[in-house]
């Protein structure tokens, strides 16, 4: 095993182990450092992300559930729609130049992070609306899957927002996630190109790490601290990102 594919594992692992204590996935925060070492987005660094993604949330689901985080109402409707609507999210992605991919990516998780640590966002308060969860998760899923990424960095806010407690909507977005990556992994496939080692290897690194981290906010952390965690975690990695993107 070579010294990139034993650096992807590793960072795979680590990355999926937060990424879990939020049951995203580990796309999202894959996405800047899969590019590190492939060059091409849409075939490349999507590709695996989304599959990465899948098998990672569908083990933080595992975790979430187990320890009763799961809000079984939403999480098999929201997760219906996304499967469905996870090919369009493709089909725009090979559509959309890589430079405008890159800013999306970039406003998208600025956005996120200002949504998991602002105060106002911390603590839901009220019952949150079915109705509204099932009709934003059409666009949330087709503009995640456009940017190779898992659903969770614009559901997880949303559902918190829409009144769902953190762990629950953590909980529910991982099935979510799971679900979309299974379809737009497939709707990649024609195109991709799969380093097929390094898939493996990180597969089974991310796997570990998601259910680790989906315990772990499940016995031991609040809500507050998952999300501060996170958010510093993704900060770093998009400074590391934009700056190998300006100065190569």
């Amino acid at each position: 095993m070579d010294a990139q594919v034993v650096l992807i594992a590793l960072g795979i692992l680590v990355l999926a182990f937060f990424s879990g204590m939020l049951g995203f996935g580990v796309a999202l925060a894959s996405v800047p450092y899969l590019s590190l070492f492939y060059a091409d987005l849409a075939r490349e660094v999507q590709p695996m992300s989304i599959a990465l993604g899948g098998i990672t949330a569908l083990l933080a689901a595992i975790g979430f559930a187990r320890y009763g985080y799961m809000e079984w109402r939403y999480a098999w409707r929201m997760a219906v729609i996304a499967a469905l609507t996870a090919p369009a999210g493709v089909w725009l992605a090979h559509r959309v130049a890589p430079a405008l991919l890159w800013v999306l990516y970039f406003v998208s998780v600025s956005y996120l992070l200002y949504r998991m640590v602002h105060p106002r966002f911390l603590e839901a308060k009220r019952e949150a609306s079915l109705g509204w969860a099932l009709a934003l998760t059409v666009p949330i899923t087709v503009y995640s899957t456009m940017l190779g990424v898992g659903v969770g960095f614009l559901l997880v806010p949303t559902l918190i927002a829409l009144g769902m407690e953190p762990k629950r909507a953590a909980g529910s977005n991982a099935l979510v996630v799971f679900a979309q990556s299974a379809t737009a992994f497939v709707a990649h496939l024609p195109t991709a190109r799969l380093d097929s080692v390094a898939l493996a290897a990180a597969l089974a690194t991310g796997a570990l790490g998601a259910y680790l981290g989906a315990r772990f906010t499940s016995l031991r952390l609040g809500g507050k601290q998952v999300r501060w965690t996170f958010a510093l975690l993704m900060g770093a990695m998009m400074l590391y990102k934009a700056w190998t993107l300006v100065w190569g």
